[in-house]
């Protein structure tokens, strides 16, 4: 009977673990503890930010919270939640900026009711999807490959797409016409959140980083 208690318990406590404990084991590194924002660097104000029961909230207006390490080719694993109505995004691949919307790298659209068309697991100007896979302040986990010339996108384990950038080969950028709004893949650069607008009340908790070979 104690043995069976014993192996009982081991099982209930795999489950809580859940996905943190599969990320440590496969050469995932959590990159924020839940606590504060050590590592993160917040473009305008902090007050775009707050931090509840072990996740990153958004309020207020416009602001952008950065990982601050250069990244080039790597997997991102992130549990997100918007309210109804609202409208965020997770950024891959940006440049610092010190104030604004970020105007390069890669945005993950985060919106399952706003007005806007363009719904969660759109990568934004590039790929539209007109239905959220998730409802309004309904946790969904975003988990992002970007290798080479190429981006991969997941929502719930469910494949969305995989996007090859076609300015790029080999990831080189191609041709002489290279500015900040289309210098993309090639580039090293930082992940983003974005605290939208007064009416948007996006979370963030959970985020863990696996470094790909270059």
């Amino acid at each position: 009977m104690k043995k069976t208690i014993i192996v009982f318990l081991a099982a209930a406590m795999l489950a809580v673990s859940g996905s943190a404990a599969y990320a440590q084991e496969s050469g995932w590194t959590k990159i924020f503890n839940g606590e504060n924002f050590e590592g993160w660097k917040s473009n305008e104000k902090y007050e775009g930010f707050e931090i509840k029961d072990g996740a990153i909230v958004g309020k207020g207006g416009r602001n952008h919270l950065y990982y601050m390490q250069e990244l080039k080719n790597f997997e991102l694993k992130i549990d997100v939640k918007i309210n109804k109505g609202g409208n965020s995004g997770v950024y891959v691949k940006s440049q610092w900026q010190d104030a604004n919307w970020p105007t390069t790298g890669f945005e993950l659209q985060v919106n399952s009711s706003n007005g806007d068309p363009v719904k969660t697991g759109s990568l934004y100007n590039i790929i539209k999807i007109p239905k959220a896979p998730h409802g309004d302040d309904e946790w969904f986990t975003y988990h992002l490959t970007l290798k080479g010339n190429t981006i991969t996108a997941r929502v719930n384990d469910k494949l969305l797409y995989t996007y090859v950038d076609p300015m790029e080969k080999g990831g080189t950028p191609q041709g002489s016409n290279i500015t900040e709004q289309n210098k993309r893949i090639s580039q090293k650069g930082y992940i983003t959140l974005q605290q939208h607008d007064p009416k948007s009340i996006p979370s963030f908790k959970n985020i863990y980083l696996k470094k790909l070979p270059d």
